[in-house]
C-alpha cells in the first residue's frame, strides 16, 4: 500500500515521475526528505534531500563531475555524447579547472560593470515592444529573449544568426532529464550537429578576425599553464556557456515574475520597497530553483547520512529540496523576498559553483525589478505552460496582460 508518505517515499523512482511531480515535485520531496533521505533506488543509485547531505558533497573532492559512465549507455557514440563530457560542467580537474580559468574574465565585477548598461537598455527595448501591444509573453517575448542576447554578445555572435540559440539549448539540456524519449535524443544531437557546425565556422573567422570585446577570442587565444583549448573542448564549451547561461536565467526570472503574482502580498512588498530586489532574487533562486537537480559519482567508499556506498556509486542531488529543507530555511514554503540568511543552493557549492552566478542575479535584478515598476498592474493573461521537466523547473508559456 501506498497510502502512507513514508510507503510512497520507499517507492519513489526518478525513472517514474509523472505529470504530478513535474507540476509540483516539493510534496514528494518533503516526503523523501522526512522518511527516507538517503533513498536507494532501484538500479542502485541514491538521491538525496536534505541540505547538509547535498553541501557535503558539493564540498568534498571524492565525489566526481565526469558523467562518461553514466552518458556513455545514455547516449551512446553520440554529438550529445560528445558535448556533454567535454563541457565544463560535467568533467573534473584538470579540464575543469583550465576552462574555468579561461572562462573567469568574463565574469568579473568590472566585466560586468560594462555589460549591465546594455543589459538596462535591452530589457528597456522588450518592454518598450510589450507597452506597444499591452501584453507579452513572459517567457517567449521576455525572459528567453534576454540571456539569448547577453551571451551572443559575450560569444560574438551575430543578431541576425541568433534566431536558433533558444531551440538548440531547450534540445541539448533535455536530453539531460531522468526519462528520455527517442525523439528527445534525436533533438538533442541534431542541436548539438547544427550548434558545432555553426561554431567552428565562427571560430575559423574569429581567428583571421580575433576581436578584444568577446569570450570566444579570449578562449581562442587563452592559455593556462602553457595549455589552449583544442578546437572539440572549445565549441562544446562554448555550447555549454550558450546552455547554462539561457536555461537557468530564463527560468529565473520567469519564475520569479510567477511567484510575485501567487504571492500579492510580497508582491505589493517588494513595490513598496523596491530595494528588496537583491533579496528577492535571492528567496526565487530558493522557493523555486532554475536547476532542481544535480549528480555526482562517488570516487571511492564513502558515507553519506549514515549510509555506506561503495566507489562508483551515482548520487542524484536534490536541489530543489535541498532549497525546501526546514532544517536550513525557516518555513520553507513561503516565499519571503527578505529572507536573510539565505544560503540556498541554487548555484551548487565547491569548485563546481556557477561560475555565471554574478551574471546571472544582475540579470534577474534588472529584469524583474524593471518589469514590475514599470508594469505595477500586471496579471496573468491566460493558462501559462509549465516546461515539463524534471531537472530544469520552468515555464514554456506565460501570457501576461501589462495593464
Amino acid at each position: 500500500m501506498l497510502d502512507t508518505p513514508a510507503a510512497r517515499a520507499a517507492a519513489f523512482e526518478l525513472s517514474k515521475i509523472d505529470k504530478a511531480f513535474l507540476d509540483d515535485p516539493f510534496p514528494t520531496y518533503a516526503e523523501l526528505r522526512t522518511h527516507d533521505p538517503v533513498h536507494k533506488c532501484a538500479d542502485g543509485s541514491y538521491f538525496l534531500t536534505r541540505y547538509d547531505d547535498i553541501m557535503s558533497v558539493y564540498r568534498d573532492r571524492r565525489f566526481s563531475s565526469d558523467k562518461k559512465a553514466e552518458f556513455k549507455p545514455k547516449f551512446g557514440d553520440s554529438p550529445l555524447y560528445a558535448h556533454h563530457t567535454t563541457s565544463l560542467v560535467f568533467n573534473d580537474p584538470p579540464l575543469h579547472t583550465r576552462v574555468r580559468k579561461l572562462l573567469a574574465p568574463a565574469f568579473t565585477p568590472r566585466a560586468l560593470t560594462v555589460l549591465e548598461p546594455r543589459f538596462t537598455v535591452l530589457v528597456d527595448r522588450l518592454l518598450d515592444d510589450g507597452a506597444a501591444k499591452g501584453e507579452m509573453d513572459l517567457i517567449g517575448d521576455f525572459a528567453s529573449a534576454l540571456p539569448v542576447e547577453i551571451i551572443g554578445d559575450m560569444l560574438g555572435v551575430p543578431r541576425e544568426d541568433r534566431g536558433p540559440l533558444r531551440g538548440w539549448s531547450l534540445a541539448i539540456l533535455g536530453a539531460l532529464e531522468p526519462v528520455l524519449s527517442e525523439e528527445a535524443t534525436r533533438w538533442g544531437n541534431d542541436a548539438v550537429t547544427a550548434f558545432s557546425d555553426y561554431l567552428r565556422a565562427l571560430i575559423a573567422d574569429r581567428r583571421q578576425h580575433p576581436r578584444d570585446d568577446d569570450v570566444l577570442s579570449a578562449l581562442i587565444t587563452g592559455e593556462v599553464d602553457g595549455e589552449q583549448l583544442t578546437d572539440e573542448e572549445l565549441i562544446q564549451n562554448c555550447i555549454f556557456l550558450l546552455n547554462a547561461g539561457h536555461e537557468t536565467t530564463t527560468n529565473l526570472i520567469g519564475n520569479g515574475v510567477a511567484a510575485l503574482i501567487d504571492h500579492p502580498e510580497e508582491r505589493e512588498r517588494l513595490q513598496i520597497n523596491p530595494d528588496l530586489i537583491g533579496s528577492a532574487v535571492e528567496e526565487f533562486l530558493r522557493y523555486e530553483s532554475s536547476n532542481q537537480l544535480g549528480n555526482r559519482r562517488a570516487a571511492e567508499n564513502i558515507e553519506i547520512g549514515g549510509v555506506a556506498m561503495p566507489a562508483g556509486t551515482f548520487i542524484t542531488l536534490g536541489i530543489g529540496a535541498a532549497n525546501r529543507d526546514p532544517a536550513q530555511f525557516p518555513d520553507p514554503d513561503r516565499l519571503d523576498i527578505a529572507r536573510s540568511p539565505n544560503r540556498h543552493l541554487a548555484f551548487g557549492a565547491g569548485i563546481h559553483a556557477c561560475a555565471g552566478m554574478t551574471l546571472a542575479r544582475m540579470e534577474g535584478r534588472i529584469a524583474i525589478g524593471q518589469l514590475m515598476a514599470r508594469f505595477p498592474a500586471l496579471r496573468r493573461n491566460g493558462a501559462p505552460v509549465r516546461g515539463g521537466r524534471a531537472r530544469f523547473r520552468g515555464y514554456l508559456s506565460y501570457p501576461l496582460s501589462l495593464s
